[in-house]
Order: C-alpha cells, then structure tokens, then sequence
C-alpha cells in the first residue's frame, strides 16, 4: 500500500540539517573519528602557522579563518555529510508511505576495507575486512516494491519473511511506477528500526503512520 505524502511532509520526516542520530552515523567508527581528528588537528595547526608568519600580510586573516575551519573539521565534517544524504532524498519531487511485507530475507558478506599487511616471512598479504549484511525484499499486494539492506546485528535475527514493515518511497515519478529510493524502514510487530542511514525522524514517521494508517483503514 502506497500513500502518497502530502507538501512539507517528506521535509519534516527528513530534515535539512543533521539530527544527533545522523551526525552520530556520520561520524563513523574509530578508525573514521581518527582519521578526521588527523585532518583537523594536523590541517589546523599547520595553516594557522602559516596565518601568524602573514600576520602583517592581507593573507594572514584568510589563513587564519582556514585554519580555525579545519580545527572544527571534527564537527562541521560529519554535519555536511549527514546533510548531503538528506539532500540526496529530499530532492524527489514524489514520497509516499509504504505499508507491506517482508518477502524474502537473507545475508551477504560484504568486504568493508582492505589494507596490506607484512605476514610472518615479510610478505606483504591482502587483508579484508568483512561484514554480514542483512538483505530485506519488500512487497505488498500490488507486487515487488524493492529491497532495504544494513548491517546486521544480534537483534536482526528475529526478522522473518511475512513481517509487517513501513518505510518511505521515493520515486521521480508521480504514479510511482519507477522507484528511486527507500528510506530506513520500521518493523512496528518487533517494535525495531532497519537500515543503512538514519534518514527518517522516527518519531514523526511512526505518529504519521498511526495517523494516516488508520484513515486509509
């Protein structure tokens, strides 16, 4: 069952700027924290060096505003990611609410990254990181709609095919024949959220559903 949002509603469900939820995913692991924290901490000092060595030249303001920029990296870094994923779907000029079931669910392993490493003789080996994805086919009674996949954990496991799930379907057509993109999805009969991305406001999405659920009821 497909219902079709109504103007502001696809904005408020996925906002412009970054919720904590989604500056938290975009942040990433460790070893991404890392990596900004190198960016912005090397990046910063070197270029407000160069600011205090201009500090009698027109330049040395400008280098140091940059400099003060990239120390921030850490912060603004992630919030101008999470914004751009937002933006990727608050684009498509058609949203509509999904109400169907999971077909079909299985697992994939997935390579996360890979690096070279010296093995015990000094030889340089390939080494890959990889994970379990869960893979989810939806449907409903007009047929195959599409599929959401993520990363799976131990509370995963209670996902069957005949579930109830809801998401948001994004499509650049208004008869929605093509679909563009799902947003996450929420499974209500496990009371568990699903997904790569944090895209939706939870709470907005599921006040929605018992809203518009029940007039199309």
């Amino acid at each position: 069952m497909l219902i079709p949002l109504r103007p502001g509603e696809l904005q408020t469900l996925i906002p412009a700027v970054a919720t904590g939820t989604q500056f938290r995913f975009a942040l990433g692991d460790p070893r991404k924290i890392l990596q900004r924290l190198l960016i912005s901490g090397i990046g910063g000092v070197i270029t407000l060096l160069i600011s205090q060595s201009l500090s009698f030249n027109r330049w040395g303001s400008v280098w140091l505003i940059a400099g003060v920029v990239l120390l921030l990296y850490i912060l603004w870094g992630p919030i101008l990611e999470a914004g751009r994923r937002n933006a990727s779907l608050r684009r498509y000029p058609s949203a509509a609410l999904f109400e169907g079931e999971v077909i079909e669910a299985y697992t994939k392993e997935r390579v996360e990254n890979q690096r070279e490493q010296a093995d015990s003789s000094g030889r340089l080996e390939l080494v890959e990181n990889r994970r379990t994805w869960l893979i989810l086919e939806l449907a409903d009674e007009d047929g195959y709609l599409g599929r959401v996949s993520f990363p799976m954990t131990k509370t995963h496991s209670a996902i069957r095919p005949g579930v109830l799930i809801r998401c948001i379907v994004l499509s650049e057509r208004k008869d929605f024949s093509s679909v563009g993109a799902l947003t996450d999805a929420w499974l209500p009969q496990l009371k568990l959220w699903v997904g790569e991305y944090p895209f939706l406001l939870r709470p907005a999405f599921e006040d929605l559903c018992r809203i518009r659920l029940r007039k199309s009821s």
